[in-house]
């Protein structure tokens, strides 16, 4: 989704696909990267229904491999021709991006910790570690397509609010959907003792009790992880979440709406839309 939205950012302000290629190939390269890294710091067994890398080579190799991608990311981007400015305000986008999520990671982690964890501590943590790659998508997309500052600050909202949301529905995804689709375990969220909105609305709920005897449980089984799911849809935790997960993709469906109308904004609104009706 990250580099398709560089290449319809670009086409939304009048570029050409071409211009957006570097760009888009840089956030897919450094968004492999932080998978690997986080499947590392997870302990991660499955990654889109394959082994994680670490798994498979080893934690060593696995660290050295996101690195590579993560340096490949800029060399591809500033690889690109024409345009230097526009690529060197791209890069800018690229690296504080990374900072940014690397913040968000180091919230998601650190909240496995605490008890406490508010909604706003979430949905911060979820901008950090998520919306941000989203938004730079979109940002980069719109730079290197030539497009005033009012443009490049409208997709970047726009990525910002779907990622947001996206992430949101991957939680709800995370409890709801099967290991066949999802290519991993249901319910690893809840294992790991994540603090996903989930986890922090059906704290205020009577499946608290439960929740709070398998949360952070590793070796929790399936039947303990489908009868939470049950109190959970039983109390309004799911509906919640996904009329939250809604709410962020309105938002970013309506950050659009200033440009021009065309056959791209249309698909940009439709990949608002599959951020939370996709099925993985």
């Amino acid at each position: 989704m990250r580099p398709f939205l560089v290449i319809k950012a670009c086409q939304a302000v009048g570029g050409k696909v071409e211009d957006a290629v570097p760009a888009a190939s840089a956030i897919e390269l450094l968004h492999s990267f932080t998978l690997i890294h986080d499947d590392i710091m997870d302990n991660d067994l499955l990654r889109r229904g394959v082994p994680t890398v670490h798994t498979l080579w080893g934690v060593p190799m696995a660290i050295l491999a996101g690195d590579l991608l993560f340096a490949e990311s800029l060399h591809v981007l500033l690889s690109g021709n024409g345009y230097p400015e526009r690529l060197r305000r791209s890069a800018e986008i690229l690296t504080r991006s990374t900072i940014v999520l690397s913040e968000g990671q180091y919230m998601d982690m650190s909240f496995e910790f605490r008890a406490d964890v508010s909604e706003e501590e979430y949905l911060d943590m979820v901008y950090r570690k998520t919306g941000a790659l989203f938004q730079a998508a979109g940002e980069m997309g719109g730079i290197m397509g030539g497009g005033d500052e009012r443009s490049v600050e409208l997709l970047g909202t726009y990525g910002r609010n779907m990622g947001i949301g996206f992430q949101i529905f991957d939680d709800y995804l995370g409890m709801t959907s099967s290991e066949n689709i999802l290519g991993k375990s249901v319910g690893n969220d809840i294992r790991e003792g994540k603090k996903t909105l989930i986890v922090i609305r059906a704290m205020q709920t009577p499946a608290r009790d439960h929740l709070l005897d398998i949360l952070g449980k590793r070796d929790a089984p399936d039947l303990e992880i489908a009868s939470l799911l049950e109190l959970m849809k039983e109390h309004g935790v799911l509906d919640y979440v996904f009329s939250k997960a809604k709410n962020y993709v309105d938002k970013a469906r309506t950050a659009i709406a200033e440009l021009p109308q065309s056959p791209t904004r249309a698909t940009l609104l439709e990949l608002a839309d599959y951020a939370i009706s996709r099925e993985k």
